[in-house]
């Protein structure tokens, strides 16, 4: 399979973005991807009020992106915002990847919300409940976002439900030594797992717009089954394309036997 991680840098201009969808997923295509990905909070990057930006899965910027998935004959996943129930008086959100292209209409909604380094998504996004594994071209892709790749549990489960390739999409919040945090994450997630790991992040803002939260460092990595770097990018906004081989992904997860031999009784 020949995936591309589109590392964009989002703006506050959901039709903008929508904009970048359209031409990374074009390039993607041209390139001979059959799976595109793209960052947490691509609608809309992290700072403005989630709630006057979100929109319905059936909504205009959700159409959009499966108009463009369509035109372009690939899968297309990425981040948006959805409007959820409220919590104490609080309009709450979800943070939501829509997947859409081929054979595919699916969602994830993030389990694990990013109550950590002083930020308080919990405060504004309801959380998801359920784990998501698409199926591009036969293929089981696992569905995650930004904090959950610290919950190794989550990604054994996706293992377990046929995922051999499990997608990270972040906006990962800068500080010292997050970046290393990041792309060891998605490599340990990998070895966890025995499968690959493509984690795809928004590209480093600059310093004034990354003081208003968590809106990504960059680093988007593609992480062997063994914990390999295939391929990864530097800070800025870059098209990472890369063929997965799936069947020396088989033969790891056959001889490195994690996934047999696992015991949930400890």
């Amino acid at each position: 399979m020949r995936v591309a991680l589109a590392q964009i840098r989002s703006g506050t201009d959901p039709a903008a973005n929508l904009a970048l969808i359209e031409d990374y997923t074009r390039r993607a295509a041209d390139a001979g991807a059959r799976l595109v990905l793209f960052p947490e909070a691509t609608m809309c990057r992290f700072g403005p009020s989630l709630a006057s930006i979100a929109e319905p899965l059936d909504g205009p910027w959700a159409t959009g992106v499966r108009q463009i998935a369509e035109r372009a004959g690939i899968v297309v996943v990425a981040g948006m915002f959805v409007p959820a129930d409220s919590l104490d008086g609080r309009t709450r959100v979800t943070n939501t990847l829509i997947a859409t292209g081929p054979g595919v209409d699916a969602h994830y909604d993030k389990i694990h919300l990013y109550d950590a380094f002083g930020f308080t998504e919990s405060n504004t996004v309801a959380p998801g409940r359920e784990p998501a594994v698409i199926t591009v071209d036969g293929i089981g892709v696992g569905l995650t976002l930004c904090y959950d790749v610290r919950f190794p549990e989550l990604y054994i489960e996706l293992a377990r439900r046929g995922a051999q390739l499990i997608t990270v999409h972040a906006s990962w919040g800068t500080g010292a030594g997050k970046l290393d945090q990041w792309t060891l994450l998605a490599r340990a997630r990998a070895i966890d797992t025995t499968g690959f790991v493509a984690a795809v992040d928004q590209a480093y803002p600059g310093d004034e717009i990354a003081a208003l939260g968590p809106t990504g460092v960059g680093g988007s990595v593609v992480a062997s089954p063994v914990g390999e770097v295939v391929a990864s990018a530097g800070d800025d906004p870059a098209l990472l394309v890369t063929d997965i081989d799936l069947d020396a992904a088989r033969k790891v997860r056959e001889t490195i036997a994690v996934m047999h031999n696992r015991t949930d009784h400890l």
